[in-house]
């Protein structure tokens, strides 16, 4: 397998810590991936240079301006859309909220909205509120819990010409699901509705192409993605003018500076260069865009090297029940799971106490997926998320230390 596995992890710090006498495995990247060091470097230098807040005539808020400016420019080659499309805040959810509020202020009393039953809450409850206290009528994308994958057999149907928005996430972040957002952005688009996904557990593992996929509005979080705390939000600039975003009088009326209320996270929008730029460190071509493109390749490949055997090991296991649709389906290295002796809390708790590997359990705000499989009250699920700095050695240890606490 052809991946530079060993440069890679050199440049993720947190990846020498120990616990326990152990070198820990890190397999909670769905709830946040460990970070590049050039996106930590990238932070702490602009923190000991000098920060300052924007539209100053001196250096240190002139430089600023120019960093979040190439930090857009960045972010708009990660997702083949504009510089001038992209706003930064505090994290995803934090976002959709934000535009939800404005972007409902065009609906009406008996119009309808579209979510699926697959998301994280994120990409439900932004919306689903701003319906209900306009009495619009909520929807769902069925989810068909014998393939875990959503149905869009009554696509057609559930998106009327009524619709103004559908919701739908790239990928589900509990169990790796890869929704089809091509086939439902172009339902909604025939019926002129406008179409937000949550990108926040795709971005980690594969590419984004905005146009292809026909989105108009794109949600993410760096900090899923090798890069500091930071949200991101990208809109495209024909609807983004026309929304109109709640803020104080006296700031920027212009896109996209209206939808970043008040002062930012300076200091982490400079790691997010740095994020991009290590996807693209993996790839190869001319161009960012192609850098970023063929690092994605390469990334997925590897992650893909990565999971099969882990799934078709916890396929055989006893008492252990895989969430997991099948192999025709296209997911992220992101696996769900319960075991039939114990809780998914005390489960995690015996994998980072006993072998030093930290995952996490419980519904990951997928609530309403959780709810619909019947394990709400039971602690949902334990997951265990790949990432592109994860190793086969990990994989095996991972495969062991599950096997040894089913036995016992």
């Amino acid at each position: 397998m052809k991946y530079p596995i060993n440069e890679v992890r050199k440049r993720f710090p947190a990846l020498q810590r120990t616990y326990k006498g152990k070198q820990v495995v890190y397999l909670d990247g769905p709830g946040g991936s460990q970070t590049v060091v050039e996106a930590i470097h990238a932070v702490q230098e602009y923190m000991m240079k000098g920060g300052a807040n924007l539209h100053g005539v001196f250096p240190t808020s002139i430089e600023t301006m120019d960093k979040i400016g190439e930090a857009k420019e960045f972010v708009a080659a990660l997702f083949n859309g504009k510089a001038n499309e992209v706003a930064f805040g505090p994290n995803a959810t934090t976002m959709m909220f934000h535009a939800a509020r404005a972007i409902a202020k065009t609906w009406e009393e008996g119009d309808e909205i579209l979510l699926t039953e697959i998301e994280h809450h994120s990409n439900i409850d932004p919306w689903r509120l701003e319906a209900e206290d306009r009495n619009v009528t909520v929807k769902y994308i069925p989810l068909n819990t014998e393939t875990l994958t959503l149905d869009l057999s009554t696509l057609d149907q559930l998106i009327t010409e009524k619709t103004k928005l559908v919701a739908v996430g790239l990928a589900s972040n509990c169990i790796g699901t890869i929704n089809d957002v091509k086939t439902i952005s172009k339902a909604a688009k025939k019926k002129g509705a406008v179409v937000a996904v949550d990108a926040v557990h795709g971005i980690p593992h594969f590419y984004v192409d905005r146009e292809d996929l026909g989105i108009d509005l794109l949600f993410s979080s760096v900090y899923k993605m090798f890069g500091p705390h930071v949200g991101l939000a990208m809109i495209k600039k024909e609807l983004f003018d026309q929304l109109e975003f709640y803020k104080v009088v006296p700031s920027p009326g212009y896109t996209p500076d209206k939808m970043e209320v008040g002062t930012q996270n300076h200091e982490g929008i400079m790691g997010v260069t740095e994020a991009i730029r290590f996807i693209s460190d993996l790839g190869q071509g001319h161009t960012m865009k192609d850098k970023i493109i063929t690092g994605y390749e390469a990334m997925e490949k590897y992650e893909d090297y990565l999971v099969r055997p882990v799934r078709e090991e916890l396929r055989t296991i006893d008492g252990l029940t895989l969430y997991q649709a099948d192999d025709s389906v296209n997911k992220t290295p992101t696996m769900a799971f319960r075991v039939d002796t114990m809780t998914p809390r005390e489960f995690a708790t015996r994998m980072c106490e006993d072998a030093s590997i930290f995952l996490a359990d419980g519904h990951f705000y997928a609530y309403r997926l959780a709810e619909i499989l019947g394990i709400v009250d039971q602690g949902s699920f334990i997951r265990a998320g790949i990432s592109a700095y994860n190793t086969m050695e990990e994989m095996e240890r991972f495969v062991a230390a599950v096997k040894k606490i089913m036995k016992s």
